[in-house]
């Protein structure tokens, strides 16, 4: 199987690194966006088993573990288990494609410690911990407990942003998309069609 190349996004809740992925994947044929399985419950109605994540139960989570079936994986809230399964990896690369990832910080710095020299690890910064507050509670999909929570979580975060090749300041969506596509190619080379 080809090894296809890994570009890792990473930040803090909330600072715009899913939105600025889920462009990345629209915008790049050739670039797949991995499905992390995790153990909380799927927020809203919006969320698809298979398709935003693999929601898995606890002791479904530990048998794979057990079964060394991740490349990464961390207790990343109390009881709230994340994880990438080598199979997603796998099934990405199988088909062709480079993958992305949308992962909080430690899981960022794990995958490149895993893929090394065949990943690019961004992190996304917001401008201020009172911006990342702002866009949490826009979200409306917390509770003042749950965005204390992941606040607290993100002060700790920024301290590891020199472990990462890159930061995105993730001021203006628009140019944060642009320069993660320029990142991208830079990274990737450029996109091979079959004419």
């Amino acid at each position: 199987m080809r090894q296809g190349k890994a570009i890792i996004f990473s930040a803090p809740s909330g600072s715009g690194k899913t939105t600025i992925v889920k462009r990345l994947v629209q915008q790049n044929p050739d670039l797949e966006f991995s499905i992390s399985a995790c153990t909380r419950d799927r927020r809203g109605r919006q969320e698809e088993n298979g398709k935003d994540y693999y929601f898995l139960s606890p002791e479904e989570f530990k048998r794979k573990i057990d079964n060394h079936e991740f490349i990464e994986w961390q207790e990343v809230y109390a009881g709230n288990f994340y994880g990438t399964l080598k199979s997603e990896i796998e099934r990405i690369w199988s088909t062709g494609k480079n993958v992305i990832f949308d992962v909080d910080v430690k899981g960022g710095i794990n995958l490149k410690k895993y893929f090394g020299e065949s990943a690019l690890a961004v992190f996304v910064k917001v401008p201020s911990l009172e911006i990342l507050e702002q866009r949490l509670r826009s979200r409306n999909t917390d509770a003042d407990r749950s965005i204390s929570r992941r606040l607290f979580k993100a002060k700790f975060e920024m301290t590891f942003e020199d472990q990462f090749d890159i930061t995105l300041l993730n001021q203006e969506l628009e140019v944060s998309v642009r320069q993660a596509q320029e990142m991208y190619r830079n990274f990737a080379g450029p996109l091979v069609t079959n004419a």
